[in-house]
């Protein structure tokens, strides 16, 4: 068996650093939570929204309830435009640090994927549709934190006959 004051300086070093990784881990988890919590509550406001990027602008009226906890954050709500669009939108997450992984139905073709990092008031998605939307089935959703009491939600595709990226949905909310 070893001993001596080398074997319990090692030991004493190693332990300090497990402590110290264990508490860094809490503290990233901690200031996650705390994000996602800003986002919890009933929301509403108006935007805009492009079934497909070479249709026309569509003005909506959203509302949205989200439920928010320590590592998960779920939107549901409705928005709508006159008599011509009503369509049920959700998200639902799950973070793992600033990593989140979750779904998204909002497009009309089934439950999409999503995949991402936070930054700074933003998390940034990648979204993998259902079926094909415009072409392919990728494209990129942005859930942001804005101001003490505001959100904007936006989409953006790529246009198939350009190539360019076209916002698609951008919808501007406040607490209500």
């Amino acid at each position: 068996m070893l001993s001596g004051p080398k074997i319990t300086q090692t030991i004493k070093v190693a332990i300090a650093a497990a402590t110290a990784s264990m508490l860094m881990a809490g503290a990233a988890k901690a200031d996650e939570s705390a994000f996602l919590k800003t986002l919890a509550g009933n929301w509403s406001g108006k935007g805009t929204v492009k079934v497909r990027t070479n249709a026309p602008t569509m003005k909506v009226t959203c509302r949205f309830k989200s439920d928010a906890n320590a590592s998960s954050l779920a939107l549901n709500g409705r928005c709508t435009s006159l008599v011509v669009f009503s369509r049920v939108i959700s998200a639902n997450l799950k973070a793992s640090g600033d990593s989140y992984t979750g779904s998204y139905v909002g497009a009309g073709t089934g439950t999409a994927g999503l995949g991402g990092k936070r930054a700074g008031n933003a998390i940034s998605l990648a979204i993998k549709w259902a079926k094909e939307v415009n072409g392919d089935r990728r494209a990129q959703m942005t859930i942001e934190k804005t101001g003490a009491s505001g959100m904007r939600l936006t989409t953006i595709d790529t246009d198939p006959a350009t190539g360019r990226s076209v916002v698609t949905s951008r919808i501007e909310l406040r607490r209500s």
